[in-house]
């Protein structure tokens, strides 16, 4: 969703600076290997600095087009993400995208374990009946891409500088998002 739906907003060297996260280390991990009373308030913190960005999201160029075309087309439409659910609705009403997706096929950290885990994948594979065959897993990082792998699904890498940093975990590459209906 961010960064791929959305317009990359997230400094993740500033949240993990606020956080005294050491740096590189990602967050949820690094949260998730606190004492308990350290972690719920790391958490809490890192809750109001993803809600402050979540306010903010701007869809990224293409993104209703192509959504309204997958979705007429008859596709399922599904977030997975690494932030909490209640993020990631803020920001898809923030980004004018919350139309495109049923509240049930919206999975944050608190439904399921955060990607690169395929847990999400997998549910949302599971609600529409679909085939590994019949999903793609569309992202713009190395655990979107990593979770598609793992749950054995085809991936998409979405990149606006079109490094593609990735290969080894994608499928296909495009710096546009309306390359996805081409």
């Amino acid at each position: 969703m961010d960064g791929t739906l959305t317009i990359a907003a997230h400094d993740f060297d500033t949240i993990r600076s606020k956080l005294g996260i050491e740096e590189g280390k990602p967050i949820l991990e690094a949260i998730s290997q606190m004492p308990d009373e350290q972690a719920d308030i790391t958490a809490r913190k890192l809750h109001q600095l993803e809600l402050d960005i979540a306010t903010r999201s701007v869809a990224q160029p293409h993104a209703h087009e192509m959504l309204d075309k997958l979705r007429s087309d008859g596709c399922h439409l599904g977030i997975l993400t690494r932030n909490a659910k209640d993020i990631a609705d803020v920001t898809l009403e923030a980004a004018g995208l919350s139309q495109f997706f049923e509240d049930k096929y919206v999975l944050g950290r608190d439904q399921c374990a955060p990607k690169p885990d395929p847990a999400g994948i997998i549910h949302l594979m599971k609600k529409w009946e679909s085939s590994i065959q019949q999903t793609i897993m569309v992202g713009d990082y190395v655990f979107d891409l990593q979770a598609g792998r793992n749950a054995g699904v085809a991936t998409i890498h979405f990149d606006t500088s079109a490094q593609f940093a990735w290969p080894q975990y994608t499928d296909f590459m495009i710096d546009r998002l309306n390359l996805i209906i081409e």
